[in-house]
């Protein structure tokens, strides 16, 4: 299942090209141009992140943002907005939001932050069914390290197990080969993407078909995908 993305943002061509990006790399986006539909829209559906504009017809994004953290809801929220001035930056943090962006930005931060704040949210919840994993008839157990595999019962080596518990935790995201590098080789070695590569194709030996995927998907010019 795709991660759904609630945006929030009336000018039009800003709007326009936050939902494309987002769709582009693979996120569920929901887009409304006011406020009050924007804070309607979570209290009724689950979001993985909130992307929320301050100036806003109707209920600004503060005011928003207020609504949605005294219902409750821990959802992520980067807000966006033209002012960069320290008491607006204060006030949007104050009412809830977990990241700011000022306008005009850049594509590719935009996204990078969503990636970010997003896994971070989920990096604490919790792998399903005891810490074991079940997908196409095979399984892995995260605190043992044994799976069921295309080559029968083994166990894991501690990067192969850490890479399918980093998939296990955003099943349907596109995780690029930085995120992973970050997520699972952090500072101790110095890999390189052809290592995420070269650790992809073992995972489809182990778990899939290599010759058509069905879980562990290469999104060509991204990265890649996992599908329970």
């Amino acid at each position: 299942m795709a991660l759904r993305v609630l945006v929030v943002e009336d000018e039009e061509l800003i709007g326009e090209m936050v939902r494309l990006n987002l769709q582009e790399e693979g996120y569920d986006v929901v887009w409304t141009k006011d406020g009050e539909t924007g804070g309607d829209l979570v209290s009724a559906n689950r979001f993985d992140l909130i992307v929320l504009d301050i100036m806003l017809p109707g209920a600004d994004g503060i005011q928003v943002a207020r609504r949605i953290r005294k219902k409750g809801t821990g959802t992520p929220i980067l807000m966006l907005t033209a002012r960069s001035d320290t008491a607006t930056k204060v006030a949007g943090f104050e009412s809830g939001a977990d990241d700011y962006l000022t306008k005009p930005f850049d594509m590719p931060e935009l996204l990078a932050r969503v990636r970010a704040l997003i896994r971070r949210s989920q990096g604490s919840r919790e792998i399903p069914s005891q810490a074991v994993l079940r997908f196409g008839g095979k399984t892995v157990n995260f605190e043992t390290g044994e799976a069921t595999t295309n080559e029968g019962p083994l166990v894991l080596s501690e990067k192969e197990k850490a890479l399918v518990e980093l998939f296990a935790r955003h099943p349907g995201e596109i995780l690029t080969r930085a995120d992973i590098l970050d997520e699972v080789w952090g500072m101790d070695a110095l890999p390189t993407e052809r290592t995420v590569d070269n650790f992809m194709l073992r995972l489809r030996k182990l778990f899939d078909d290599p010759r058509d995927p069905k879980h562990f998907h290469t999104i060509r010019g991204r990265g890649y995908r996992f599908v329970p």
